[in-house]
């Protein structure tokens, strides 16, 4: 009993400790739609050599000098960062957006562009998430990438369960400019050009740090109780990163299998141990890494172990901070490697719908 009302005092001294949240007002109609027509993609959004240089890189080997020659000339998926539930690691998400930008990835790609912000709450709705997801893949022909921490990372989770939900349920797409709920519940896919239900998209990667522990116990979280390590197919490649003692975010102290991901069906899940001293709510931080060029070398030269449970990584030292190098490295690495694949997929698409060689 002892142990559970300290836990209970802790969840709720995380409550009161201060919400991540924004304060979303959406733009006014005007400025919406000028705004969104640069989403629209035209016949000519690249260069046929551009598209065959994409087409011939290796999704698992790409090099700085291939983000600079050739992806840095390309759009990208967008990025859905979330983050947890208190105010200050909203900053540390920010600093993740920036080592993105920094390493090459399109600002736009990663910026919510009806207010500039970096990331979602994990306060805000799992079906309005969902529904800004599909407004861009509509919009933008890839499939957007979700990265959580924290809670974040089990409101990642949660939105792939909204694209898992069984017929006869819907979900609405949301406008990101307007911050409304649009009147459907379809979208026209991007590569078929057909109508399609918002239910069922699946993303290409998604990926959690730090989730479950003692944040199971709030009342935002409670529908996760029995789902929340069990990964549905509405994600391609899913990685799932703990680290022992982490009462926030390992279940059981950090300690065991209780913390590992698992496939509900096809998924390709990996799971990631990172060092204990890494820090719960700082994980995310990784802007530093920017300032050492032989760790930006490192970072884009990084091959994550094939193992689906990762319990060793590699030994990083280096003259210069790389305080969460690891998990910078690894999910950096997913983030290029579907950056380039789900090009290559929209390029082989319309390729085929317009019988070109």
């Amino acid at each position: 009993m002892g142990v559970f009302l300290r836990s209970l005092t802790m969840g709720i001294s995380l409550l009161l400790a201060g919400c991540g949240t924004f304060n979303r007002q959406g733009l006014e109609p005007v400025r919406a739609r000028q705004i969104e027509k640069s989403f629209v993609r035209n016949e000519a959004w690249l260069s046929k050599e551009t598209e065959n240089q994409i087409l011939a890189l290796n999704p698992t080997n790409i090099t700085a000098q291939d983000i600079s020659q050739v992806l840095s000339h390309t759009p990208a998926p967008r990025i859905i960062n979330i983050h947890g539930g208190l105010a200050r690691v909203v900053p540390r998400m920010v600093s993740f957006s920036e080592f993105l930008i920094g390493m090459g990835y399109p600002a736009m790609s990663v910026t919510n562009p009806s207010d500039g912000t970096y990331s979602f709450s994990c306060y805000e709705s799992s079906e309005q998430i969902a529904g800004m997801v599909a407004w861009f893949y509509e919009r933008e022909g890839l499939r957007p990438i979700m990265v959580g921490h924290s809670q974040g990372g089990m409101q990642v989770v949660k939105v792939l369960y909204q694209f898992a939900a069984e017929y006869p349920a819907k979900l609405h797409v949301w406008n990101p400019l307007t911050w409304k709920k649009e009147n459907r519940c379809e979208i026209f896919d991007p590569l078929t050009g057909e109508c399609r239900p918002v239910v069922g998209i699946q993303l290409p990667y998604a990926t959690s740090v730090g989730a479950g522990g003692l944040t199971r116990i709030l009342p935002n979280q409670w529908d996760m109780t029995l789902k929340l390590r069990t990964i549905p197919d509405t994600v391609e490649e899913f990685t799932g990163f703990c680290k022992k003692n982490d009462l926030l975010g390992g279940d059981f102290l950090g300690y065991g299998s209780a913390n590992h991901y698992k496939a509900a069906g096809k998924a390709v899940v990996r799971n990631v141990w990172l060092p204990t001293e890494y820090k719960h709510g700082m994980i995310p931080d990784t802007q530093h890494l920017l300032k050492s060029q032989p760790i930006k070398d490192w970072i884009n030269n990084y091959r994550p172990p094939e193992d689906p449970i990762v319990t060793t990584m590699p030994p990083t030292q280096f003259d210069a901070d790389s305080r969460h190098i690891l998990w910078a490295a690894d999910v950096w690495f997913s983030i290029k490697k579907h950056w380039v694949l789900e090009l290559q997929r929209l390029i082989l698409a319309e390729r085929a719908h317009h019988h070109d060689p």
